[in-house]
């Protein structure tokens, strides 16, 4: 189902809590604003109650506030439309690397697709507030069911949503910032500060927590709603990973959960089909039977925010564009582009390649100008029949793929190629290419899998990632158009393997001295 976020959501007693920049990482004190709302103890007297408290955890990926847009934020101290939850990831993911640059003079926003940011950067601590405050919300769920003491098989579902959502944003920590603090269901609330983890000794406990999830986690869940697909895809991203994360790759471990995804009985999406995958009607590809496996739910009137598919969309349009054309009811922001070494990544009859070129260039000679760059249309806010929605405005109803089986194709693919595991991912890594319309490559190279994901993949936030394990997010092995520059002056060059990893929050690391911040910052 779709949890109505904006309209009925959430019980505020629990999650309506002012917390600072830095608070939300000593997990969350979950007293009300309003001192005459009711406690917990008071309403969860059953299922129903314990539903829209878990719709928080949900939310927590569509909004910044329990009013749907910008204003009154959840946390304080950060802007709501850039310190949505959808966008921050958006911006750690893809504008480091060639898939995206932006425009706008927002504060360090440049400094990003730079590789020059610091650890006071605004965009990385709005990132890495948003993460943990998630991860707070989803602990105070499972905290409070497991307070209740109820053995109700519907309820431990529940606890086990709230684990996977969870577990989804300590993929995300591990990725992004390496040595995190570290919180869990059983942490004091509001007490003292939490300990450091080591990058390696989360990603055992992630492994662990997911697996025992995944048992009780429904193999076919309801739209928007964790099951066994999620916390697949988490362990397939973690084994995926694992040579950046501990030392040690595990290709082996990783073609297990993506065929264990199979299983499941997701399908590849038909060529007619691959760009209903990214518009306002891409509900109808989510669940088994179908590609995606789990999305962020999106919807012109109930998530108004300025993250997720809004920014991407409205993000895009710009320059000679008609927004119309894009299924939006006004007029885009002119922004977000991407690098002509993206673009000559795609064959002549890819029909992934979704540029828009007129009044643009193809080069970026000025990083600010929304003309310098193709514009990339990928997503859109179009209905599936191709028509616009009667009421539409600047929020779309596009959901955002977080999961999809192309990733899972693709990964096995690299577990074959890369990792030598013996799979059929060969034969996957064409029928991605066949689905594009383009011919197949009979024996991929390391490098014809990392630019496949490239093609497939874009402005889905796996790319910085990608760029990570395969050595060129900071190497000079690989060059892209303002890669290590923060200005139109000089040329693209290698940058710190410090920028391999974004830092904690500063301030985070002063308040808590249990925490060490990254090397080189």
């Amino acid at each position: 189902m779709k949890f109505n976020i904006k309209k009925n959501g959430i019980y505020s007693f629990a999650f309506a809590t002012a917390v600072s920049l830095t608070a939300c990482v000593g997990d969350l004190d979950v007293t009300p604003i309003d001192p005459n709302l009711d406690t917990p103890e008071n309403v969860l007297t059953g299922p129903a109650a314990y539903n829209q408290m878990l719709a928080k955890c949900y939310s927590g990926l569509s909004v910044s506030s329990p009013d749907g847009d910008s204003g009154s934020p959840d946390i304080e101290g950060i802007d709501g439309g850039f310190g949505q939850y959808l966008r921050a990831l958006y911006n750690m993911q893809e504008l480091p690397t060639d898939e995206a640059v932006i425009g706008w003079n927002d504060q360090t926003l440049k400094d990003l697709h730079g590789l020059q940011w610091t650890s006071s950067d605004v965009f990385v601590s709005a990132a890495y507030s948003r993460v943990f405050y998630q991860i707070s919300i989803c602990n105070e769920v499972i905290r409070q069911i497991d307070k209740a003491g109820i053995n109700d098989a519907v309820l431990q579902q529940y606890r086990a949503e709230a684990r996977a959502i969870r577990g989804l944003s300590y993929l995300h920590a591990i990725d992004l910032f390496g040595n995190v603090p570290f919180t869990d269901e059983n942490s004091e609330v509001g007490g003292a500060n939490p300990q450091q983890i080591s990058r390696a000794d989360l990603f055992n406990w992630l492994v662990k927590d997911m697996e025992e999830t995944a048992e009780i986690l429904p193999a076919d869940p309801e739209k928007y709603r964790a099951g066994k697909g999620l916390c697949y895809m988490i362990l397939a991203k973690l084994y995926l990973n694992a040579g950046v994360y501990t030392g040690s790759a595990n290709y082996q471990k990783c073609a297990e959960y993506c065929n264990k995804i199979i299983e499941l009985g997701y399908k590849l999406e038909s060529a007619n089909n691959w760009w209903k995958l990214f518009c306002a009607d891409n509900d109808q590809m989510l669940g088994v039977g179908h590609e995606i496996i789990f999305s962020v739910y999106q919807d012109h009137i109930n998530t108004q925010a300025y993250g997720g598919t809004t920014y991407i969309i409205n993000g895009q349009v710009g320059g000679n564009m008609a927004y119309a054309d894009y299924g939006l009811g006004g007029n885009g922001w002119g922004g977000l582009r991407v690098t002509p070494q993206f673009v000559d990544k795609f064959e002549e009859g890819d029909q992934r390649a979704t540029f828009f070129t007129n009044g643009q260039s193809k080069e970026i000679k000025d990083i600010s100008d929304f003309f310098s760059g193709y514009a990339f249309t990928k997503f859109t806010n179009l209905k599936a029949d191709g028509s616009i929605l009667a009421d539409a405005n600047s929020f779309p109803d596009t959901d955002f793929p977080v999961f999809r089986l192309g990733d899972v194709y693709l990964m096995l693919a690299e577990c074959q190629v890369v990792g030598g595991v013996s799979c059929d991912g060969i034969a996957k890594f064409n029928a991605i290419r066949t689905r594009a319309g383009v011919d197949e490559i009979a024996n991929p190279s390391a490098s014809d899998i990392i630019n496949e994901r490239a093609r497939e993949l874009a402005w889905e936030c796996h790319r910085r990632s990608d760029l990570v394990r395969f050595n060129l997010l900071t190497t000079g092995d690989y060059l892209w158009s303002h890669k290590g520059m923060n200005s139109n002056v000089g040329t693209p060059h290698a940058v710190d393997s410090k920028y391999n990893l974004f830092p904690l929050a500063s301030s985070d690391c002063m308040s808590n001295p249990n925490l060490k911040q990254n090397a080189g910052y």
